[in-house]
């Protein structure tokens, strides 16, 4: 589980001091999640980035379950249940909810008694939660990442990987024995698999784009701190594919807590608890039972499944963090990014890239389309590429529309350009729905001949995810095509009409 955002800016993360007081600001980053950083106030910087120097082919290697000896296989109970147990005997109340293989994942949290709407669930306590101020099994290796000030999701990934190290003398065995050693998130797929499955879908890009991200992260705490105190953090411990590991788990678990200073936290046994996308219903931190917890939205029957929400995702983006995609038409937050660009032939070229640039945006941009349309920004943005030069004072006005930074909240409309506009967004549609349509109609004579049975069983799984994902995809493209061709329909129709009109009245006055 973990909360969305927007992608804003590029940079995994943010510069790091050195010996310096800390506070927590918010920050947006090149990834699909906000994050916290410790901001310092002295001068003397490490900038942590990442590193340009790694290629794709090197960032985007899969990470071997074998050499990550922590978890268990994504549908085991049995570490499921001593988690349980131990929790139990740690301070967690008594639960309504077990855990059980389900239908809706490999294992969630089934309704042990009848469950009533409106009902709070859970409780789990404070100190049974992983945050950034947990306090770490290893001191010396916690007080050097705080000396540095890392921000909190690689110094959460660090936590991670140092308690996970430390096997049953660490307080969080029982909580890190039942975590997935290899969940199916993009984060795990090769890069060969990535362009296999989903050349079509735009979700590939922001998928390599994370991978570089995490490994260029645990480059630069390589570089900048591991190599330095290699007592503490042994390139045999803390190497890329025990940070791909903790990164996974960070991806799909991770939660934002607003009632605590909304501070980012592993909660142990909340996350056990899978997503439906009509359930409306988030996790929180509750002052007056002092615990995490959900209110239902909905009744449960004993032996019924509970779920809740992940977030308002797009299925590229469940399946981005979380390696599942829903059935199709289920989701209604479902969305496909499709990328649109700027003409180089354009005469009003450069102009327009100037405007662009003014409000943050680029020749190329993705913007997302549903099956109840496309937004505002889309349409400003498809406005400025088929403006003519006679329209130049307007492109600035345009550029802010597609940034979302316009004052003026009315939907913008240029009568003149419109059909161009539309013709345009249905050209970018029709394109992209060839991708899909050549994709799904060769899936079926894919070779996965592999040695390995577990190897065949893995990417048999992986092509049925990327098959699920294109269907629905295109399924939203379909639905925009029609309202685009028949809005342009009406549009060609009404100049038609207007032209006849035109005609009989000329040769009346004739």
């Amino acid at each position: 589980m973990a909360e969305a955002s927007r992608i804003l800016q590029s940079g995994f993360l943010p510069p790091f001091s050195h010996n310096s007081p800390s506070h927590r600001t918010t920050l947006h980053f090149n990834s699909s999640y906000t994050f916290h950083r410790r901001n310092s106030t002295t001068p003397n910087t490490i900038n942590i980035r990442c590193s340009s120097s790694v290629s794709a082919a090197e960032t985007t290697k899969p990470t071997k379950a074998e050499n990550v000896p922590w978890g268990c296989d994504i549908d085991s109970l049995e570490n499921a249940s001593t988690l349980q147990k131990w929790l139990s005997d740690s301070g967690l109340p008594d639960q309504k909810m077990g855990i059980q293989r389900v239908d809706v994942g490999e294992r969630g949290l089934v309704a042990l008694k009848n469950i009533r709407k409106g009902e709070k669930l859970l409780f789990v306590p404070p100190s049974l939660v992983i945050t950034a101020d947990s306090k770490w099994s290893n001191p010396e290796a916690g007080a050097v990442l705080k000396q540095y000030n890392v921000p909190d999701w690689p110094f959460l990934a660090t936590y991670l990987i140092s308690e996970a190290s430390l096997m049953k003398s660490s307080r969080w065995s029982n909580y890190i024995s039942a975590l997935p050693r290899q969940p199916y998130s993009l984060l795990y797929w090769t890069r060969s698999e990535l362009d296999r499955y989903l050349e079509a879908s735009q979700i590939r890009e922001r998928a390599i784009e994370r991978i570089n991200n995490v490994t260029g992260t645990y480059n630069d705490l390589k570089l900048r701190i591991f190599s330095k105190h290699p007592d503490l953090f042994p390139e045999e411990i803390f190497n890329i594919e025990t940070f791909n590991w903790s990164f996974g788990i960070l991806f799909s678990r991770l939660v934002r807590l607003p009632s605590m200073d909304g501070r980012v936290a592993l909660v142990p046994w909340a996350d056990m608890l899978n997503h439906n996308c009509e359930v409306e219903t988030f996790l929180d931190y509750d002052k007056s039972s002092q615990g995490i917890v959900f209110t239902t939205d909905r009744a449960y029957q004993p032996g019924e499944q509970v779920f809740i929400s992940y977030g308002r995702k797009s299925n590229g983006e469940l399946l981005l963090s979380y390696g599942f995609v829903p059935r199709e038409g289920t989701n209604p937050s479902d969305s496909v990014e499709l990328s649109f660009s700027l003409k180089k032939s354009d005469k009003c070229y450069k102009e327009k890239v100037e405007a662009l640039k003014k409000h943050g945006l680029s020749a190329s941009e993705c913007f997302p389309i549903q099956v109840t349309g496309w937004p505002l920004e889309l349409m400003a943005f498809a406005y400025l590429v088929v403006s003519p030069p006679s329209m130049s004072r307007q492109f600035g006005e345009m550029a802010a529309a597609a940034s979302n930074k316009s004052t003026s909240k009315k939907d913008m409309k240029y009568p003149e350009i419109e059909e161009e506009a539309l013709q345009f967004i249905l050209d970018s549609c029709e394109s992209s729905i060839s991708k899909y349509s050549k994709f799904l109609q060769a899936s079926g004579e894919m070779d996965l001949d592999v040695t390995n049975p577990k190897q065949l069983n893995r990417r048999v799984f992986l092509k049925q995810l990327a098959v699920d994902l294109c269907t629905s995809e295109r399924r939203i493209l379909f639905r925009s095509q029609y309202i685009l061709r028949r809005r342009l329909r009406d549009i060609r129709s009404g100049e038609l009409k207007a032209l006849n009109l035109f005609d009989g009245l000329r040769n009346l006055f004739k």
